[in-house]
């Protein structure tokens, strides 16, 4: 495996061809079921296999190791599950992450609630769980004293998250270690640093550190900096306390995913080496470790593939209107500087597309001139009846769904593929239904506001 997220990409590309051919001789895709989202089973343990190796080989043995997967990445009931039994953990941002992480049988041992706005009802049901929280500021601090007084025998780990204020990366919005980011206490602010040191050393049973500097467009050397900033922050609380209270580091996640081909790059072998390279005692058995890595265990595992339900030209520019764009991959419509994706062409039977390369669009569905997932790109032509496939897909998009012009969900399913070929499938979330569009729209509520008129009068003076 060699510290790699997943096989190679020769290997994945294999694999995901048979899919899409037998998704098409099996049904799963076709002009009544015109878009599906594909999940690489075996790439998905193998990235998973590919994590735990690259820290095993740079942390000392017996160090407690917890790698969080960070459930708003593929918030999925069946693939928390798999990545359970792949021994990753989650990390949770809200009781609708938390719950489907208690669904998929994640135990609470192996949870970490990370938000910027916990509720006094989330942190108590964290606390009489024992799930790891990491405050965000000094007022869920406040909120964290209260309920350790009311709940004294609780299991959960407590922290603190900071913000090392390092520098943002190439896309401003997954920053989180600028100077005036949302996440955490910001270190760098006047009398932070100290006032941190001083919740600590004032509570004993703050007993983790977290900090996470961001992820797609973060260079690793600069992910490194910020856990160093963090390792610094221990020492110094573990020196001023005389004993070593900050027993765990919760360095989040954040590897960034090639989108521009099938070669990972970065790999978790890589990180690790900047990380032991820059922040050496980080792994000499001192601190446990906690990881929350999210996008890169799922990204290059993930296809969706979309029919062509037309072809046509505007301007002397071929156009493939496709049932895929803006409620799948709603990122790389509205920025797609920051979020191209890389389209395969199939055709009919579900094969990969044959012939010269062709300039032309890739559209999506949606009734706004915007909903494009890739202009002027070089590829082999669509044509009525073939499908687009957007690769790098498994992580922030079919799992993310965009309600617009109501369009509905599409249905995910997982692969297996077997030594001779054939592959297997299985369903990891069925396709919404109108009726369900309808449910969730107010339609058991049609007469809600014509009755509230009514009952209380035109409503005109």
């Amino acid at each position: 495996m060699s510290g790699d997220l997943g096989g190679t990409g020769t290997e994945r590309a294999v694999r995901r061809d048979g899919a899409v051919r037998a998704a098409v001789e099996q049904g799963l895709l076709g002009p009544d079921v015109p878009i599906v989202g594909l999940l690489d089973v075996a790439g998905i343990r193998e990235s998973a296999a590919a994590l735990r190796a690259a820290f095993e080989a740079v942390t000392a043995p017996g160090t407690p190791v917890l790698h969080a997967f960070a459930v708003k990445a593929t918030p999925l009931v069946p693939v928390l599950r798999l990545l359970h039994e792949e021994g990753i953990g989650v990390e949770v941002a809200s009781p609708g992450e938390l719950a489907l992480a208690r669904a998929a049988g994640v135990p609470a041992e192996r949870t970490v609630l990370d938000s910027p706005a916990k509720t006094p009802a989330e942190l108590r049901e964290a606390l009489e769980l024992g799930i790891a929280v990491n405050a965000d500021n000094p007022q869920e601090l406040e909120r964290l004293d209260a309920l350790v007084k009311a709940l004294p025998d609780t299991a959960s780990p407590l922290g603190i998250r900071v913000n090392p204020q390092v520098g943002g990366g190439s896309i401003e919005a997954l920053s989180t270690a600028t100077a005036t980011s949302k996440f955490g206490v910001a270190l760098r602010d006047e009398g932070a640093r100290e006032w941190v040191v001083r919740a600590y050393l004032d509570r004993p049973w703050l007993t983790r550190l977290h900090t996470h500097t961001g992820s797609q467009g973060i260079p690793l050397t600069l992910m490194a900096e910020g856990v160093a900033e963090a390792y610094a922050l221990a020492e110094e609380i573990n020196e001023r306390a005389g004993r070593r209270q900050v027993d765990t580091l919760d360095i989040g996640g954040g590897l960034p995913v090639n989108f521009g081909s099938d070669e990972e790059s970065p790999t978790y072998a890589e990180y690790a080496r900047v990380l032991r390279e820059r922040v050496p005692g980080l792994f000499d058995g001192r601190y446990g470790l906690v990881t929350e890595f999210g996008r890169s265990l799922l990204a290059k595992h993930g296809t969706v593939v979309a029919r062509v339900e037309y072809a046509k030209s505007a301007g002397g520019r071929p156009v493939a209107v496709t049932h895929a764009g803006v409620q799948v991959a709603t990122r790389t419509v509205y920025a797609p500087g920051a979020w191209p994706l890389r389209i395969a062409a199939y055709d009919g039977k579900g094969m990969p597309k044959e012939g010269p390369d062709v300039v032309q669009d890739v559209a999506g569905p949606a009734c706004f001139a915007g909903d494009l997932l890739a202009v002027g790109r070089a590829m082999p032509l669509l044509e009525q009846g073939d499908y687009a496939a957007a690769l790098d897909t498994g992580a922030y998009y079919f799992a993310h769904h965009y309600a617009y012009n109501s369009l509905a969900r599409p249905g995910v399913y997982g692969f297996v593929s077997d030594e001779d070929g054939s592959v297997s499938f299985a369903t990891v979330r069925e396709e919404q239904r109108v009726e369900e569009i309808v449910a969730e729209a107010g339609g058991g509520r049609a007469d809600a506001l014509t009755e509230a008129v009514r009952r209380g009068g035109s409503g005109r003076s």
